[in-house]
């Protein structure tokens, strides 16, 4: 890598709030995991592999949050997951006889036949129904750099109130990713890029070398940084930030230009499940008759109209091939630009939410591929790189505080905080200070029962600080499930709080919750000590 003038880093940041209900079939949400393996995490991991097996030397970064590491780790959602597939290889052979009218739809219908077939050969067959080892792999032989987030996604520039909190958060977090990878994370994706200068000391506590943060977190800095985002800086605490560069961001992510919005894409909005006859669709949607997304979509973008045309994959793996090109060339004339006014080769930040590579922008796996094979092969100035070797190759970096910021609308914390969802953290604040209260009252409890009770309230309290509820309530989508799951979880753990201060504990209660929030078998309340 000595001759490039500068880097690019892509980072991806896998997450889905914990989602598992053995009490019942019935939670739509379930389905967010599902859809993100076949759409998301398993086209990722073929194109991985496609490029290893094709030599093509290339670098990525992602996050693998504990939530989900803890989904793709759990039997019941991998049965389930299977069944899911099944389900879903059953409608394509519905739709291969239903569209014997139409060529072009029937060989549409044949494709998601293909591709759901695909899908089960390869997490039954090829990752024996475990996706952490295939992402592991890869991060074994040099080409991914997995790093870490907090245990549940919960908001640290809101609970660090509570310092203790934090620190939970990130113990939890860097403890998940030690279990699974047999390494500590370097990195950390801080949940919803939130950051608070308080956070620093628990991060370096547990080895946390560098954070991702928001462009503005960098920009704002104080002292302002030299080379603004195209540099690391370093807190006066020795946390590296690295922050998002924002005209990479813009080609991707913007609704108006950005590159998925193109008319030859996969429309995301128009499934089966809504257009299909409903005695026919019937049982592929959900259990109580609502029409929902089927995976299974016929159409293109085409534009701002009903009288959308089908999809073509060939038109759209073009338009893949063109748009990689232009983000290859627009990489170069940038980094051919700074890297004359720097003294360190400059690095490009490019973070995005996994998810939308594949499940909202269904080429973006494929653009992904053909973009780091453009790297590889075509003459160019720069190089792919993870955060960790750019910080090993380059240590001198200014030191500067990064500013209270987020990813979230207008950079603060107004999505996580806001009318419709401000009266959660009084909740979240009085539980977490119970939590500290417990872990003092009850300092390395020898009861067996007692011990697990404060495990289970150490659970509960996180699964309630999720982000995700926050932000779900905010956009006004599953607003009734992400309610009820803050409900819950502070109700598990004020039952609980009260039990074991009483010293009456509900041995039928605890039991069932901790079938039902099975996350994190190893946790310590004493994390809250």
């Amino acid at each position: 890598m000595a001759d490039a003038k500068g880097y690019v880093s892509f980072v991806l940041h896998a997450h889905l709030p914990f989602v598992h209900h053995p009490e019942s079939e019935d939670y739509l949400e379930e389905e967010w995991l599902y859809e993100a393996i076949s759409e998301t995490y398993i086209p990722l991991l073929k194109n991985f592999q496609k490029l290893v097996d094709e030599n093509v030397d290339f670098r990525i970064t992602m996050s693998l949050t504990p939530p989900l590491l803890s989904m793709l780790d759990n039997s019941l959602l991998q049965r389930r997951y299977i069944k899911y597939l099944k389900k879903h290889i059953e409608l394509a052979q519905k739709e291969i006889k239903r569209t014997s009218y139409d060529s072009r739809l029937n060989e549409l219908s044949k494709y998601y036949f293909d591709r759901y077939s695909n899908d089960l050969h390869l997490f039954k067959d090829v990752y024996n129904c475990n996706l952490i080892s295939a992402f592991k792999h890869f991060q074994d032989i040099g080409v991914l750099e997995i790093i870490t987030c907090g245990a549940t996604h919960g908001y640290f520039p809101i609970l660090y109130v509570n310092e203790n909190t934090i620190r939970a958060q990130i113990g939890v977090g860097v403890q998940t990713y030690e279990k699974y990878f047999g390494r500590k994370p370097r990195g950390i994706w801080l949940p919803e890029c939130g950051y608070v200068p308080e956070a620093d000391k628990y991060l370096k506590e547990f080895g946390i070398e560098y954070i991702i943060t928001e462009s503005h977190g960098i920009l704002y800095a104080d002292p302002t940084p030299i080379y603004g985002t195209y540099a690391p800086i370093v807190s006066p605490n020795d946390v590296i930030a690295f922050g998002r560069d924002i005209e990479s961001s813009r080609q991707v992510w913007s609704s108006i230009n950005g590159y998925p919005g193109d008319f030859n894409y996969r429309e995301f909005y128009r499934d089966i499940g809504y257009d299909a006859d409903y005695d026919y669709i019937k049982p592929y949607i959900a259990h109580n008759g609502v029409r929902v997304h089927t995976g299974i979509k016929y159409y293109r973008i085409t534009g701002k109209t009903e009288n959308k045309d089908y999809y073509n994959p060939r038109w759209a793996m073009d338009t893949v091939e063109k748009q990689a090109g232009h983000f290859f060339d627009c990489r170069q004339e940038q980094i051919t630009n700074l890297s004359k006014n720097m003294h360190v080769p400059p690095i490009i930040l490019c973070p995005y939410d996994a998810e939308l590579y594949g499940h909202w922008w269904y080429e973006g796996p494929d653009w992904l591929y053909i973009l780091f094979k453009k790297i590889y092969y075509d003459k160019c100035d720069y190089k792919l790189i993870t955060p960790s070797e750019y910080i090993d190759k380059f240590p001198e970096i200014q030191v500067s505080t990064p500013c209270r910021s987020s990813w979230g609308a207008n950079g603060y914390s107004e999505v996580w905080l806001n009318h419709a969802n401000d009266y959660v953290h009084r909740h979240l604040h009085v539980a977490g200070d119970r939590m500290v209260e417990l872990a003092h009252l009850f300092p390395n409890e020898k009861n067996k029962l007692k011990k697990l009770a404060l495990n289970q309230c150490a659970r509960e309290l996180l699964l309630a600080q999720s982000s995700d509820w926050l932000f779900i309530i905010t956009n006004g989508t599953m607003v009734d499930y992400a309610k009820k799951r803050i409900k819950d979880h502070i109700g598990r753990f004020t039952k609980l709080y009260n039990q074991i201060k009483e010293n009456c504990i509900d041995e039928t209660f605890l039991k069932d919750i901790c079938k039902k929030d099975k996350i994190f078998p190893d946790i310590n309340y004493m994390i809250y000590y």
